[in-house]
């Protein structure tokens, strides 16, 4: 089972043996501890939920209390029955190495209330022919006998706070005395988003 999770710190750029630049996600990931073991036939599926970062006692609700003044939770499930740890048991960098591809899910920048120009791409309406103050508007939604907006339509509205996932990244370096590791190119969130990483 590899998976960690971490904080996203900084971008840097990592050179190659080849002398060739790679830019490179500075990750402070770990230790996590598996504070409880799901079954398929109590809770009807394999999981491991892991805890990571520490908490103040007097902040962490009742229920979790019992797990630990973790700061995080996360849980860990895999279709194929790979999901097994032992409670209590820690996992850090060392589960990963140098060349391993991972991916890596975050929550990205929230970008607030946006135009349809910014958050679809649309190109704006004409610059001339009597259009005055056009630049960046929608235009028309849909006419004829329609009375309604239909749903899906692209309009304005709040950008960012997403979920993403960003797929076949390469590890490039671990440094485990700092409990850090640099991933090839960027990932989701600004500093210091919680960061999943898996195997």
């Amino acid at each position: 089972m590899k998976f960690i999770l971490g904080k996203k710190q900084n971008m840097t750029q990592v050179f190659d043996a080849n002398g060739k630049v790679i830019p490179a996600t500075v990750v402070s990931a770990g230790p996590i501890s598996a504070v409880q073991i799901k079954t398929k036939k109590k809770d009807g599926y394999e999981a491991v939920v892991f805890g990571y970062g520490s908490k103040k006692e007097k902040n962490v609700n009742k229920a979790q209390r019992k797990m630990g003044n973790f700061a995080y939770l996360k849980e860990y499930r895999a279709d194929n029955g790979e999901a097994k740890a032992e409670l209590g048991s820690n996992l850090d960098v060392s589960i990963f190495n140098e060349g391993d591809v991972v991916e890596v899910s975050g929550t990205s920048k929230g970008k607030g209330f946006q135009g349809v120009v910014k958050r679809h791409g649309f190109k704006g309406g004409q610059r001339t022919h009597g259009q005055k103050h056009s630049e960046r508007e929608p235009g028309t939604i849909g006419g004829g006998l329609r009375t309604r907006v239909p749903k899906g339509m692209r309009m304005a509205g709040r950008m960012g706070s997403d979920r993403v996932t960003v797929k076949n990244l390469k590890i490039v370096k671990i440094d485990k005395d700092k409990n850090q590791i640099l991933i090839s190119g960027a990932v989701p969130g600004k500093r210091g988003t919680l960061l999943e990483i898996r195997g």
